[in-house]
């Protein structure tokens, strides 16, 4: 009997052949702010190693939403190099999606051109920088941006958008009491705290129309005492049913405060600091060479690490859910689609390889080769994101590293 991951699903007006979607993990290849050769090889290659659908990465909604210059920003010039990238995941039989966003206060004047903007005005330590509070107006405007950006994705031959709404963005940021101290219409009560979402969730289904699934990615709890907890985030998901999104990715963490809860392990910190410009990033590498375990502490990976929170967002909702967390092995991505969800979604198993899924299907091997060293995402926040088997010549004290956390993984 085939397994069930490799039965066609349905998300919205879509369908999938299988069920694993390469999730939303940031490769920054989009040199420029607009798609590279490299974005494109990645996702034909995904594609072409036959997930159900590859999602590019977090394309931001104008200009003043990106928070690396490696990063895509939604704009009517870079449609026809987009459309080249659908048209050929399209060609292998997968579906394209794309990450749609806004990081609000994680950012830098140098990056997004402009005073960094967020649901209240602070200080962003990683920055570092200060930042101000959105007019009401301002807000208004970002939410006809994000309906823009669905309309160019479509145009762009995209068949589903993700909205991204956790991870501490600005959506989360709005939604989370810890960045959130309005005294409006937009802050305090949860019911204020999700207002922004909602007029962002009523404008992308309107642009999306009938033909264009939206999925919408979203916190189980930011991982840390003064952020979101569970029994919030379950209301918020619960009104992103109510809205008519087709289906949700179940996360959690924070990146200004608890980015390790996102991916789990421990932060390559050599290779972090290796890789980073002196010149510009010179007082966060002294910073992470004296209390780099201080400023991103390690959080313990295990396989499928979202799961049981994830299950009580299963039994809350009837809505179409998608499992991210963790998924190495077949073993772990039946129980996951055992449990009641409609699919999958990995990125570092699919940065191992991405020929796991054809591999998988065929017999070839039943768990990924990936251990979870995270040197791709040291790497990534300066360079593109690749498996450290992928780099030549990769320095010995990089390679001790890696041995070490595969060893501990």
């Amino acid at each position: 009997m085939e397994s069930q991951i490799f039965t066609p699903c349905q998300i919205g007006p879509i369908t999938l052949r299988n069920r694993v979607i390469r999730s939303a993990a940031f490769e920054n290849m989009a040199y420029g702010n607009r798609p590279s050769e490299d974005l494109f090889n990645y996702h034909t290659a995904v594609a072409r190693g036959g997930v159900g659908m590859t999602t590019v990465a977090y394309a931001a909604v104008n200009q003043s939403g990106l928070s690396f210059d490696g990063q895509l920003w939604m704009r009517e010039e870079i449609v026809p190099e987009l459309k080249r990238l659908t048209d050929a995941v399209h060609s292998y039989g997968a579906k394209a999606s794309i990450q749609l966003g806004h990081c609000g206060n994680m950012t830098h004047r140098a990056t997004c051109g402009c005073m960094p903007v967020g649901a209240s005005s602070g200080f962003n330590l990683y920055s570092p920088t200060f930042h101000r509070k959105l007019k009401k107006e301002e807000i208004y405007g970002l939410v006809k941006d994000f309906g823009k950006a669905v309309n160019l994705a479509r145009e762009a031959g995209f068949d589903c958008v993700e909205i991204h709404a956790g991870h501490g963005y600005l959506i989360s940021q709005f939604l989370s009491p810890y960045t959130n101290r309005r005294h409006d219409e937009f802050g305090g009560s949860l019911k204020n705290r999700m207002r922004f979402m909602r007029l962002v969730i009523e404008e992308v289904m309107r642009a999306a129309g009938d033909d264009m699934a939206v999925v919408v990615k979203v916190n189980m709890h930011d991982g840390f005492r003064r952020g979101m907890q569970r029994e919030e985030c379950i209301k918020v998901a619960q009104e992103l049913e109510r809205l008519g999104v087709h289906a949700l990715v179940l996360t959690a963490g924070f990146v200004s405060k608890a980015p390790m809860e996102v991916m789990r392990g421990a932060m390559p910190l050599k290779t972090l600091r290796y890789y980073m410009d002196m010149k510009k990033f010179w007082w966060l590498k002294a910073g992470l060479a004296f209390a780099g375990r201080l400023l991103i502490p390690t959080v313990p990976f295990s396989e499928g690490y979202f799961l049981e929170d994830a299950k009580e967002f299963r039994a809350a909702l009837k809505m179409p859910l998608i499992y991210v967390g963790g998924m190495v092995s077949k073993e772990k991505m039946e129980e996951v689609l055992g449990s009641g969800f409609v699919a999958l979604q990995m990125a570092r198993a699919l940065v191992n390889d991405t020929d796991f899924i054809n591999k998988l299907q065929r017999g070839e091997v039943t768990r990924s080769e990936c251990k979870h060293s995270n040197y791709c995402i040291g790497r990534m926040y300066t360079l593109e994101m690749k498996c450290h088997h992928c780099v030549e010549h990769l320095p010995e004290r990089l390679r001790k590293e890696v041995n070490e956390a595969e060893r501990k993984g």
